[in-house]
């Protein structure tokens, strides 16, 4: 254990057991980081490892071996390791793309397990809510909501509500009900975001009541809604890295809007606008003028809130777009209140307002 944090993090006290001074690193070569990550993986636990890992690619530039299988086979797959691997796609040889692949869908399945249920669920019961009808079939009864607008018909001497007014949930599934657009900025420091999102696409793509369209976008702006039923085709086929135009990006994704009262857009971003920064505020004021939910997310990921643009964020939640960072789990409970109309449910710390 301590050879494996010393290799990493420096020399320690100064001293080994025999009293020679220690020397940090890993060395260039392959071998000697796969025997490390072996060593790591059998001394630590996976979380522990998970973040010696990041460190060693952060600290002592070991990107350019995970271009090598050996060194993929060898690495605790997660988020984090799966944006760097997007990072490095285009140089990535072809022997390598094989297992990158293999590793990427590793860690996208253990996410879908983990967050698709829960997500279907919650926003099914959301669409459901926001089709309530007024002459709905026994077993589609929202009695709740139904006995609230009745208590002024209680019949004490028969201890009973009559329900003169009856109000059930739709029957969303057998229908598009609402309009999803994850628009996602796909810059360098937006990578465990894109990793989410493109998760979360799939699974919202997968609901019939639903009308999933997935953009991501750097300088330019990329419509991947097709991939949608595989997200490891949906994260090969994005480029982290580069600039950020969001207005361009806003403006196709406003070209796509046919039914504004039943669209939501959420747009993923850390709001560094490099494109025109009035026309950006401009199309969001307009798309909420006609109707449609916008939802801004500084990030989707695990971490706190990241580097963002106050200015922007301050200049969003003028216009009632709120910008704040949401971790996976809280997400489905944004959509859901997106579907219904309701307030969103931003956490007190988490809420941007650019000050």
């Amino acid at each position: 254990m301590d050879g494996a944090l010393t290799a990493l993090y420096g020399a320690g006290s100064g001293k080994d057991g025999r009293g020679r001074e220690r020397a940090a690193g890993l060395g260039g070569s392959a071998p000697s980081v796969a025997r490390w990550l072996g060593d790591i993986r059998t001394y630590f636990p996976s979380s522990v490892v998970q973040v010696m890992q990041r460190d060693a690619i952060d600290r002592l530039g070991l990107s350019t071996l995970l271009l090598e299988p050996e060194m993929l086979e060898a690495v605790e797959a997660d988020v984090h390791l799966v944006g760097t691997l997007l990072s490095l796609n285009k140089a990535m040889p072809e022997t390598t793309k094989e297992t990158a692949r293999a590793v990427v869908r590793k860690v996208v399945e253990e996410l879908e397990k983990r967050l698709a249920t829960r997500t279907r669920s919650t926003l099914t019961g959301a669409l459901d809510r926001s089709a309530r009808v007024s002459r709905p079939r026994h077993h589609d009864i929202d009695w709740n909501r139904t006995i609230a607008v009745n208590l002024k018909n209680y019949l004490p001497e028969y201890r009973t509500i009559v329900p003169e007014r009856l109000i059930g949930y739709g029957r969303a599934s057998h229908s598009v009900k609402k309009e999803v657009i994850l628009c996602i900025d796909q810059s360098g420091s937006m990578a465990a975001s894109v990793v989410y999102a493109s998760v979360f696409g799939a699974v919202l793509g997968s609901m019939r009541a639903l009308n999933t369209r997935l953009v991501v976008f750097d300088t330019n702006v990329v419509d991947l809604t097709e991939q949608l039923d595989d997200p490891v085709d949906v994260l090969f086929g994005t480029q982290l890295g580069g600039g950020t135009d969001i207005n361009r990006a806003l403006a196709y994704c406003q070209s796509r809007i046919t039914r504004p009262a039943d669209t939501v857009v959420v747009l993923i971003s850390d709001l560094y606008e490099g494109g025109i920064r009035d026309e950006m505020l401009k199309r969001v004021a307009a798309m909420k003028a006609s109707g449609v939910q916008f939802v801004t997310l500084l990030a989707l990921s695990d971490e706190g809130t990241p580097g963002y643009d106050h200015e922007h964020a301050a200049a969003l939640a003028a216009l009632d777009a709120p910008a704040f960072a949401c971790t996976p789990d809280l997400f489905p409970e944004v959509m859901a209140a997106a579907i219904e109309r309701r307030p969103l449910p931003i956490p007190d710390t988490a809420a941007a307002n650019g000050t």
